[in-house]
């Protein structure tokens, strides 16, 4: 069972992910905020200046009233006082020009703009500077009147006021800004936290849960009915939390076999050569049913000898240790070609084996010589007790690596032996078989960063193909070690 100290370790929630999305959510969203207050800055200060240009031109059209267009000294200042102004001009379509201006003097003219000649990134440029500017500045501003297009007007004014007008509606918008983010964050995060936080958290939990005793059942989460990614990460954590649990208590089950043969062995093959010196006596005798019946006798010990060592080595072996070395693979195929019993109806010639080697004799391969020739033993071998006649083994490159075929003439795979291939004790192909065979072939090949596969089989035959990565070449002409090659029929 876990305990608490076997709970997972959780972030506090200032350094957990809800904490970051959060952070990360108010960050964006000012971002956001940044990026359209830029141009509504200089929007606004753009319509700030025409707002005053509108003022003037309603200010100086007090001298159209007079006749020679001049109007006393205190009306004109007020006129520019209500303008906010120090000058005030005016050119009308039909050729008049009006102008007003302060009589205690005009200050000198820090910098003049022109809004007929507007452009976006002119006009955020403009409005920051205003902002950042730590005085005040004299401006010209000239452009159309918003009131009569036709017209120009021309003011200077202070920059003061205009920007204590735009800080205040940054001030504005910056309070916007906070209470967006907070509001968007805050939905962001709570949907966030019931969408993903909390279904991750379960899912870390049942993580550590198994790891901390991964064949206990009771631990084992229940997914969701979620239809999107999280509900199927759930169901295949499950998922693969079963085949796992599943594996190992196989696996358990195994070394307590490897353990318990381990005990009995030695006894048992003392009692199996008993056995079989008593049945070598019987072979002698005169009598020929006492023979015939010892030969089965002596036959049925074998095996029990056989399948003895073979799940021994099965249950002690670890993942093998590889020996690598380049060798020629069509001589390695000659050297099993000799260890294959010749069978006594339908096979090749008198004294030659079932084998017949067509794997290229140019071609070499980067593996361990003594574990690649266990492979194509058992194969081989495999075929032949099955009934086979005769078997072939021919080889070829498929672009990053070598398929090496191993075909036989046999009755093929029982369904049973097909359903449960390279499953131990399982997938014998034979009576009297231990399954162990095909099982240790695929953990070999796949050592070797490979693998296997049965391609067909029929009552025509059956057809394995062995992959292997490419660290093999072609060099020409293979070395001689005085095995020829096979003339089987």
């Amino acid at each position: 069972m876990a305990t608490i100290a076997n709970r997972p370790y959780l972030p506090p929630p200032a350094k957990s992910l809800s904490a970051r999305v959060l952070l990360l959510t108010i960050f964006f969203v000012m971002l956001g905020e940044v990026l359209i207050y830029a141009p509504s800055a200089g929007r606004f200060r753009y319509e700030y200046l025409r707002d005053r240009l509108a003022t003037a031109h309603t200010a100086v059209l007090a001298l159209l009233a007079t006749p020679d267009y001049m109007v006393s000294d205190s009306l004109q200042m007020e006129l520019l006082q209500h303008a906010n102004a120090y000058i005030v001009a005016l050119k009308r379509p039909d050729g008049v020009k009006l102008m007003m201006h302060a009589k205690q003097g005009v200050p000198a003219i820090d910098a003049t703009f022109d809004l007929n000649q507007k452009s976006f990134f002119g006009l955020i440029g403009d409005a920051f500077a205003t902002i950042f500017h730590p005085g005040n500045r004299v401006l010209r501003v000239m452009g159309s009147s918003p009131r009569m297009p036709e017209s120009t007007v021309e003011i200077v004014i202070d920059e003061e006021p205009m920007r204590a007008a735009l800080l205040d509606y940054s001030e504005r918008v910056l309070e916007l800004s906070i209470v967006i983010s907070l509001l968007t964050a805050s939905l962001v995060y709570f949907s966030l936290q019931w969408l993903m936080i909390r279904p991750m958290r379960r899912l870390t939990e049942s993580m550590v849960a198994f790891r901390s005793d991964p064949e206990n059942a009771s631990l084992a989460g229940r997914p969701s009915r979620r239809s999107d990614e999280i509900g199927v990460a759930e169901r295949e954590l499950v998922q693969m939390q079963a085949g796992l649990r599943a594996a190992l208590q196989q696996k358990t089950r195994l070394a307590a076999l490897g353990g318990a043969v381990n005990k009995i062995n030695h006894d048992l093959r003392n009692i199996l050569s008993t056995a079989r010196l008593v049945s070598d006596r019987l072979v002698a005798s005169d009598d020929p049913a006492v023979r015939r019946n010892s030969r089965a006798l002596l036959a049925a010990i074998d095996r029990a000898v056989e399948l003895c060592s073979h799940t021994l080595n099965f249950t002690r072996e670890g993942p093998p240790v590889l020996e690598q070395s380049t060798f020629s693979l069509a001589e390695l195929i000659e050297e099993v070609a000799l260890t294959l019993p010749v069978p006594s109806e339908g096979g090749p010639a008198e004294g030659e084996p079932p084998l017949r080697n067509e794997v290229p004799e140019n071609l070499t391969l980067e593996a361990d010589r003594s574990q690649i020739f266990r492979v194509f033993a058992n194969l081989t071998q495999n075929a032949v007790q099955s009934g086979a006649t005769r078997v072939e083994v021919r080889a070829r490159h498929e672009s990053d690596r070598i398929v090496v075929e191993v075909a036989d003439n046999g009755p093929g795979l029982p369904p049973r032996a097909r359903d449960n291939l390279f499953q131990p004790f399982a997938g014998s192909a034979r009576p009297g078989g231990s399954g162990l065979g095909l099982a240790i072939v695929r953990e070999l090949v796949r050592a070797h960063g490979g693998n296997i596969r049965l391609l067909r089989s029929t009552a025509e035959g059956t057809i394995f193909a062995v992959e292997l990565p490419q660290r093999s070449h072609r060099n020409g002409k293979r070395q001689k070690n005085g095995v020829k090659k096979s003339k089987a029929a």
